[in-house]
């Protein structure tokens, strides 16, 4: 199956307004890599402190 980026950021980002940590980290992800959004660190580094920072991280 061919991965859809544009599709996975769609989850990501429902996934995100819930809370979930791993959707964050993965959004942190993309943005880190520059896939399906444009390369941001600075924008990665937040995505990663909010999934550290999750309730459903700990």
């Amino acid at each position: 199956m061919a991965q859809d980026y544009a599709k996975g950021l769609q989850w990501f980002a429902m996934a995100v307004g819930q809370g979930y940590a791993k959707a964050q980290y993965n959004l942190g992800e993309l943005y880190r890599t520059g896939v399906s959004v444009g390369h941001d660190n600075a924008k990665a580094a937040e995505w990663y402190r909010r999934a550290v920072t999750a309730p459903s991280c700990h």
